[in-house]
């Protein structure tokens, strides 16, 4: 959509319009800081901390009445039964980002997950030894990229890092495509993100995992900042594993346990061979990971169950498993496909406004086609970025920045409105001239 209504006016005409507009009285909706009549802040910052549903106090409440009455009890007889408490979670999950729920599993935080997966999944032997990345990259992954390294015995050389052309902001396609073929026979695994932290750039991952995998290399995604955001379809385009968060565009709470994704190609559904094969795959290893049939004889080998988690390793933390829960619940009542819709919408709808500003001062560096990105605009300021950030601030804009020159914003379909981009394009206009 490229003719929008223009003013308040019309942000707000948008608004009526829009199906999914009383999601956001669901949410608490931080008060501005810039103002004390009680008015909530422009927040787009869902790209880095999601808002709380306010049906959660009330499931968490749940949770320690269970615990208060029932004691040990829980496990089976509370409300959500502690024993399986994230197998229901398994379906929504996978709905979220295009899996099968026996691929999916709720545990951990993501850089845990991105080592117990990459345990797996990057075992390097001979020539193929490379550890792919793309960049810029979040430093957690960097860190846990260059860790795995070293306890292969093996060195920076090994870790390729795809990065922009120099003087581009995001990467082209086809240069991935092309360094793939050229050096795939010495890769062992590409880790990369689905929409890069930084830019917003949403990649081709279903194009780039047939490449690598005609190559013979595994393929892992860092999907933290797709999950919830972009069109994610896991099974379909093929990738070996993958992991996420749920604290960003899921809404689960600071730290907020993570997901986790195994293609079901390796989880040793086709037969004894493949059972056998599945059950040698290097992982590490824990008692919520074994068939529940043979979960309590105490003793004996470790028998994987068939499905993600089998890279579970404890169980889990049942206070922390109810802000997914409520999290998941609006996400299969709002559906991914009205969400995107929306995404789209109201994304292209701030980046015709800042369009409009003609300000001379920044420049957005996200892909503007619609299809590859998510919700997230990246500002890049060219004069004084921190001091334009804090001057956003100041005037009551919720957002984030990224050293050395990039201001994040996110207008989040499940809360944010039209009127938030409208008010927001206001005040960079005020705080930029």
């Amino acid at each position: 959509m490229s003719d929008y209504p223009a003013g308040l006016e019309g942000a707000q005409q948008l608004d009526a319009a829009d199906p999914l507009a009383s999601f956001r009285e669901r949410f608490e909706l931080p008060p501005s800081p810039a103002h004390d009549d009680g008015r909530p802040a422009i927040y787009l910052c869902g790209n880095s901390l999601g808002l709380q549903p306010k049906a959660l106090r009330a499931e968490l409440n749940q949770e320690l009445d269970d615990w208060a009455r029932l004691g040990v009890e829980g496990h089976f007889e509370a409300e959500h039964p502690w024993y399986s408490a994230h197998a229901p979670l398994a379906e929504p999950v996978a709905a979220v980002v295009g899996a099968l729920p026996h691929e999916v599993v709720v545990m951990n935080s993501l850089t845990v997950n991105l080592h117990l997966l990459l345990t797996s999944f990057f075992r390097p032997e001979g020539e193929r030894r490379k550890l792919v990345i793309d960049g810029p990259t979040f430093p957690s992954d960097v860190y846990a990229a260059k860790s795995q390294l070293r306890c292969h015995g093996l060195g920076a050389e090994d870790l390729l890092v795809f990065a922009p052309r120099e003087g581009e902001e995001v990467l082209r396609i086809e240069d991935v495509l092309e360094r793939i073929e050229r050096e795939g026979q010495q890769i062992a695994t590409l880790l990369l993100s689905g929409v890069n932290y930084y830019t917003g750039q949403l990649l081709d991952i279903g194009a780039i995992t047939a490449a690598a995998h005609a190559q013979g290399c595994l393929v892992g995604v860092d999907a933290a900042h797709g999950a919830g955001n972009a069109d994610l379809r896991l099974h379909e385009w093929g990738v070996d594993f993958a992991c996420w968060c749920h604290y960003k565009y899921l809404n689960s709470g600071p730290g907020a346990l993570a997901g986790a994704f195994v293609h079901e190609r390796h989880l040793g559904r086709g037969g004894a061979e493949d059972f056998a094969a599945f059950k040698a795959r290097p992982r590490f290893e824990g008692w919520w990971g074994n068939d529940p049939e043979t979960r309590f004889e105490m003793g004996g080998d470790f028998v994987p169950v068939k499905s993600a988690d089998a890279w579970q390793l404890s169980n889990p933390p049942i206070l922390a498993l109810a802000p997914v829960r409520v999290s998941l619940r609006l996400f299969a009542e709002a559906g991914m496909e009205r969400l995107r819709a929306k995404s789209k919408q109201l994304t292209g709808y701030l980046e015709h406004l800042i369009d409009g500003l003609s300000a001379e001062s920044f420049t957005v560096i996200t892909p503007r086609d619609p299809e590859r990105r998510g919700c997230q605009l990246s500002i890049l300021a060219h004069d004084q970025p921190e001091a334009l950030f804090k001057r956003l601030q100041a005037a009551g804009v919720i957002c984030d920045f990224r050293r050395p020159n990039v201001i994040r914003v996110a207008p989040t379909p499940l809360y944010n409105t039209f009127e938030d981009c409208w008010r927001f394009a206001q005040v960079l206009g005020e705080v930029s001239g």
